[in-house]
């Protein structure tokens, strides 16, 4: 049967990958209690459905940083997305501009930003890590730049790295060299689809835009040994400004969770932010992005753009978001298991299945514009789940 959502593409990318791969795509930090808030809250929220409105006519599209998008919604930066589907990255770029919605490439990608470029032909954002390496960043920036990026993600939120129990579980761990690459390798010997298509043939074996400052080896173990020596855990609001000096294009700051650290970043030198929690990946126990977005959305006060990810995997966890306020939502799991599960072609037809979600979605809720979807559109949280932030 051909999938239908993003938890039948999930239970296709388990069978494909493996184990060390699908776990890193899957796992949160620690116990994963931030991870699973992040799900139980959009399905803690109710949506009110409405009758006799004229929804014969559903638009979809929206406007964000001066380009229409045909969605509100935007595909955020994963990691080492070419180790999930051969050269992945840009396989998953050509899917994002044939459904006219944002392709978000990740600092740390096997293809770099070049190949992107070339094997789209059509802009799209950038994300940066804060790291110590300023000629490094500098680097990055001006070829982010030369490649047409027209927006630029810098995460906040990586001061230092998250535990994620299941990646060392699988065999990303810090084990001498020779046993490490036994494990990886029996879990690869398994899988020989993904060994001969992507192991051998799709290059996976150094990161584009790390490939001078890594070394060669495990990418999974050697990132995670250079991030950890890398993020900058000293810097602060102030380092915005370097950043801006060097980017004249839309800057968004992605990983704010808490209103106060929102109203210091609006104002400094950004034009718009990315509520997130590293979908659950950072620290255990943190709130849910939808827990915390209308608080934010408060805090902005409609001075810039406020986009949420968080354990969004449909067209109707879109329209909650964006009732709960944000102005576009982003989604980053969800379209690497549907590149794992069946490459380019996935992704392209899990954002057609997200968009007849949505379209359904607001149909039945009556609204047929981006722009009349409020707070209104919901019927509150369920009675056993806690909300921080404004009142719905």
């Amino acid at each position: 049967m051909q999938p239908r959502s993003v938890e039948d593409y999930r239970g296709l990318a388990a069978r494909r990958l493996p184990a060390f791969m699908f776990e890193y795509v899957d796992s949160g930090s620690c116990a994963e209690v931030t991870m699973r808030r992040n799900r139980d809250s959009l399905n803690a929220l109710a949506l009110r459905q409405r009758v006799l409105r004229d929804v014969s006519e559903i638009d979809t599209s929206t406007e964000l940083f001066g380009t229409r998008w045909a969605l509100p919604f935007a595909l955020s930066p994963v990691g080492m997305a070419g180790m999930l589907a051969r050269r992945g990255e840009v396989q998953a770029a050509r899917a994002a501009r044939e459904a006219a919605v944002p392709f978000t490439l990740s600092s740390a990608s096997v293809c770099p930003l070049e190949e992107v470029a070339a094997g789209t032909g059509s802009p799209f954002w950038f994300q940066l890590y804060m790291l110590n390496d300023r000629g490094y960043m500098q680097e990055l920036l001006q070829r982010a730049r030369t490649a047409g990026c027209c927006a630029l993600l810098v995460t906040v939120d990586t001061p230092v790295l998250g535990t994620r129990y299941r990646d060392f579980r699988a065999g990303i761990s810090n084990d001498p060299w020779p046993v490490r690459a036994a494990r990886l390798a029996g879990q690869v010997a398994t899988k020989p689809a993904w060994a001969w298509h992507v192991g051998l043939h799709g290059r996976p074996h150094m990161l584009g835009n790390m490939a001078a400052a890594v070394e060669a080896g495990s990418p999974l173990a050697a990132v995670a040994g250079w991030m950890q020596s890398s993020l900058a855990a000293s810097l602060g609001w102030k380092d915005l400004e370097w950043i801006r000096d060097r980017w004249s294009g839309p800057l968004l700051l992605k990983g704010l969770l808490d209103a106060e650290d929102v109203r210091m970043a609006a104002a400094s030198p950004i034009d718009g932010l990315v509520v997130s929690n590293h979908g659950g990946r950072q620290l255990d126990g943190a709130m849910a992005t939808a827990e915390v977005l209308p608080g934010i959305v408060d805090a902005v006060g409609g001075r810039f753009p406020v986009l949420v990810d968080g354990g969004v995997r449909s067209g109707a966890d879109i329209l909650r978001m964006l009732a709960l306020g944000a102005s576009a939502v982003m989604a980053g799991r969800a379209w690497a298991y549907a590149l794992a599960a069946a490459g380019g072609a996935g992704v392209e037809r899990l954002l057609q299945l997200i968009s007849q979600e949505l379209r359904i979605a607001m149909a039945l809720a009556g609204v047929t514009r981006i722009a009349d979807i409020g707070p209104d559109c919901l019927g509150g949280f369920s009675r056993t789940h806690e909300t921080q932030g404004r009142t719905i």
